[in-house]
């Protein structure tokens, strides 16, 4: 039997990682999610963050815009927001280990519409 987590197989090894993390998320939306006014159904989380932003990330390296280096560099994944006047962005960011660029950012608007993605965050 293969063990997923060897390091001769990076592919399946992040596959692992990124359902562990969505896992962990999810967790911890759904624990939030009951507080004092009861369920909060409109807010844009980043448990749903991730999950649309690995499936557009998905897109980009299975149509040829983001090459195979993309995937088996992969180091990290970050979600932040930001406030541009009077709207709030949702950004989640894929960093890799070497390559140039770094990293690709995918925008999320505050009710979860994708916005566009590139490399430089702005």
């Amino acid at each position: 039997m293969n063990d997923l987590l060897k390091p001769d197989n990076p592919s399946k090894r992040f596959s692992v990682l990124v359902v562990f993390l969505l896992m962990i998320l999810q967790s911890i939306s759904m624990a939030s999610a009951h507080g004092p006014k009861g369920h909060s159904g409109a807010e844009f989380t980043a448990a749903q963050a991730v999950q649309k932003g690995i499936a557009l990330y998905d897109k980009l390296l299975a149509s040829g815009k983001l090459s195979e280096p993309w995937e088996t560099d992969l180091a990290n994944i970050e979600i932040f927001s930001r406030q541009i006047a009077q709207k709030r962005e949702t950004i989640v960011k894929f960093s890799r280990n070497k390559g140039e660029p770094r990293s690709v950012y995918i925008f999320f608007s505050e009710k979860g519409e994708y916005i566009g993605s590139n490399f430089t965050g702005n």
